[in-house]
């Protein structure tokens, strides 16, 4: 039987769970689903047919009842749209927030199956220090603030460009070497910046010696509001 209504995730989560002796009961106080066991403090699962922002806000108020708190909801299939409980996004944002993560398979002949994803208990995220590094030294290395926040499909102006672009301003009125490039205020890596010619904006006329390409031409008009600060 599939799953076509939040209705139909109850008996098979109430099954789950009276199976590990809890006493579940539905719908009280604007809970789905509300299981005791003993003393312990009272475990609540919210169904949805999919995962959503109401499901994940519902969840969270939940939070102020019990520690123990699940969001249940039908293994997605293939042509499903939206988040998918088995996201690694989904799953690090509920275990962020506290929530444990139900899945109910429709798809077996022997009847629902419930498949714990998540189990709901206190997460404290350990600190990527290499990325926390990095994101600092973007921070200070880039010059003014030449990108809009929030921008998508826009080449950003980092750090790196910000250095390919001095380059490029200096070589647009003809080619230089490498000696005469850093006593005009070259950033320290021009060297690197110029071999590896990420941007396709310089060319090597001899040895030590480089020179701007049309694209680098194209490049420092493009992008001359990365400079604008200096």
């Amino acid at each position: 039987m599939l799953i076509s209504a939040e209705t139909d995730l109850y008996a098979p989560v109430k099954a789950f769970l009276e199976v590990q002796g809890y006493d579940v009961k539905a719908e009280i106080h604007g809970c789905d689903l509300v299981a005791v066991r003993g003393g312990e403090p009272p475990l609540i699962v919210e169904l949805k047919k999919r995962f959503t922002l109401d499901l994940l806000l519902q969840g969270v108020d939940r939070l102020s009842l019990t520690d123990t708190v699940y969001l249940a909801v039908p293994q997605p299939g293939r042509k499903a749209t939206g988040a998918s409980p088995y996201d690694n996004g989904v799953r690090k944002l509920c275990r962020r927030l506290g929530v444990g993560l139900l899945v109910v398979d429709t798809g077996r002949a022997e009847g629902h199956q419930v498949e714990v994803l998540l189990d709901p208990v206190p997460y404290s995220p350990r600190k990527d220090k290499k990325r926390t590094v990095r994101l600092l030294g973007e921070h200070a290395r880039r010059k003014g603030d030449p990108n809009r926040g929030g921008s998508t499909r826009v080449p950003i102006v980092t750090a790196y460009r910000q250095d390919a672009l001095r380059c490029a301003r200096l070589l647009q009125d003809g080619p230089m070497t490498l000696k005469a490039l850093r006593a005009a205020g070259a950033p320290k890596d021009v060297s690197a910046i110029l071999q590896r010619n990420v941007y396709g904006w310089f060319e090597r006329v001899v040895k030590g010696t480089y020179g701007l390409t049309d694209a680098g031409r194209t490049g420092l008009e493009a992008f001359a509001h990365g400079l604008a600060a200096e």
